[in-house]
């Protein structure tokens, strides 16, 4: 795969969340999913991240209750950069309506915590499909 290619099919994710074990757990199903992970403790975190990728994520997995910058003041911020604003985004939360948490924050999906595996790779291929990778490899 050459630089350009890797450009047009990154196969990142990016995973923003406080909590190691949530962080390390989904960075292992993604690394299994042939993706490359990358991991923010909070929303500055993962601003700052963007910023110094090489390409950029074909989706980025948010938390919401997070210290530092939480899961809406990250989105606001992504939202208000034009670099930035259309990487799609799918909430993780423990809330019962994630639905409506997920239109609250214009995302264009939603996980419900504990994420069910087959719920998480379904969201993942919706956003980086394994058919990238392989008109591109």
């Amino acid at each position: 795969m050459t630089d350009a290619d890797n450009a047009d099919c990154p196969r990142m994710v990016l995973i923003v969340d406080d909590d190691r074990d949530v962080r390390e757990a989904l960075a292992e199903v993604v690394l299994d999913s042939d993706l490359k992970p990358h991991a923010a403790s909070n929303g500055r975190e993962a601003l700052e991240l963007l910023r110094s990728l090489p390409a950029r994520p074909c989706v980025i997995l948010l938390d919401i209750m997070m210290p530092v910058m939480d899961g809406h003041a990250f989105r606001a911020a992504q939202l208000a950069n034009d670099a930035i604003k259309d990487i799609p985004v799918s909430v993780l939360t423990a809330h019962a309506d994630a639905q409506k948490t997920a239109h609250e924050f214009s995302a264009d999906a939603w996980l419900t915590k504990p994420v069910p595996l087959r719920t998480l790779l379904d969201v993942i291929e919706r956003f980086c499909p394994a058919s990238c990778a392989e008109a591109t490899g």
